[in-house]
């Protein structure tokens, strides 16, 4: 099976390990004998330092020819003084609106190494396994230009959605939902919102095509509570842009380091746009220490929800798991006793773990 795939490494440390992805990727085509083809371009601040923009045209057009799309990270302190038009992150929001990436899914599911290192007691997140599914081309982000009134005293952002842009999201949600353990938790706050009201309407006509699917309504303050104090209730979250970026990231603190999770951002169609949800990390780029394992489980993603391949990329998870279970982790990551290795090393053991040593040492040769 053969298959383009766009690498954006982007800025700070998205060089370093997308590097890392795409070596293991090379090692399970080997293994699996499937034939990857790569193609890189720029997105973020390296694109504004190449191109003057944070999204060139060649890198649309490469990525609308693409079975799937890797992602680093992008932005940097070095372009925060550009105008908001120019900023990188525009270049990732741009690539999700232009291809039409509606659903960001996000897994937060703790790796038994590390639950010793999240702030939240390890009793309450022992049996956690969450799947937070965000709408990610419309409301609050994507309004009318936001402007300022009263000589800059006032200020208008709108969020703005349709039934259209609710149903495919609360759709995707509940076939997610349907093949887990069938719990969906619908994310709102219907008690202010008129935005917030239809997407209760549309989530309560959607539940009557899926029967076996159980649904709760919870309002947007009282979820980010219970992910606290009781994440293991959650199976499927479904919510709007904006609620959805806030608790994503506070659910990232349950696992113990925001540098071991995942992201995929899809469309009906299965092409995908996978990236870790750390960020950039400019402070150690290019020292070679940066953590790895997030970017290779947006590869395994990749592997799963644009290419159907599950066994594989079931493989890389335990490979990665493995690793930390022989007490392998990178300087962000802590394992008591454990040994701290840089980049590169890590992606070796990732690497070991996965296929048989003969053929980790061929692949581990185009490690750049």
């Amino acid at each position: 099976m053969n298959k383009q795939i766009i690498l954006l490494p982007g800025d700070g440390i998205g060089r370093e390990i997308m590097d890392s992805a795409k070596v293991v990727l090379q090692a399970v085509a080997h293994e699996y004998g499937h034939s990857f083809t790569f193609h890189q371009h720029a997105i973020g601040g390296d694109a504004i330092d190449q191109y003057g923009t944070p999204l060139p045209e060649e890198t649309i057009q490469a990525c609308q020819n693409a079975d799937a799309i890797l992602l680093g990270a992008v932005g940097g302190p070095k372009w925060d003084q550009v105008a908001v038009h120019l900023r990188p992150e525009r270049g990732l929001l741009g690539i999700r609106k232009t291809l039409g990436l509606f659903a960001n899914l996000r897994p937060v599911k703790g790796f038994q190494a590390l639950l010793h290192a999240s702030p939240i007691k390890e009793e309450i997140i022992q049996d956690s396994d969450i799947l937070i599914i965000r709408e990610l081309t419309g409301g609050l982000y994507f309004g009318q230009p936001s402007e300022r009134r009263d000589n800059g005293n006032a200020v208008v952002d709108t969020l703005s959605y349709t039934r259209e842009e609710m149903e495919r999201i609360i759709d995707k949600a509940f076939e997610s939902a349907r093949i887990r353990n069938k719990h969906l938790t619908s994310v709102d706050k219907a008690n202010v919102l008129e935005s917030s009201r239809l997407w209760r309407e549309v989530v309560e006509e959607k539940a009557k095509d899926y029967p076996d699917v159980t649904v709760e309504h919870m309002l947007v303050d009282a979820c980010a509570m219970k992910l606290i104090t009781n994440p293991s209730a959650f199976d499927v979250i479904v919510t709007e842009n904006l609620f959805g970026d806030i608790l994503s990231d506070e659910a990232s603190v349950l696992t113990g380091s925001l540098g071991m999770l995942p992201s995929a951002s899809v469309r009906s169609d299965g092409v995908g746009l996978y990236e870790p949800v750390h960020g950039t990390a400019p402070d150690i780029a290019g020292k070679g220490i940066a953590n790895p394992l997030g970017m290779i489980l947006s590869a395994a993603l990749m592997l799963r929800f644009s290419f159907g391949m599950e066994e594989e990329a079931s493989e890389i998870e335990k490979a990665v798991n493995e690793c930390l279970e022989q007490g392998y982790h990178t300087a962000d990551l802590r394992i008591k006793d454990g040994i701290q290795v840089g980049t590169k090393e890590m992606t070796d053991k990732v690497l070991e773990n996965l296929t048989a040593k003969s053929i980790s040492d061929s692949i581990c040769n185009t490690y750049v």
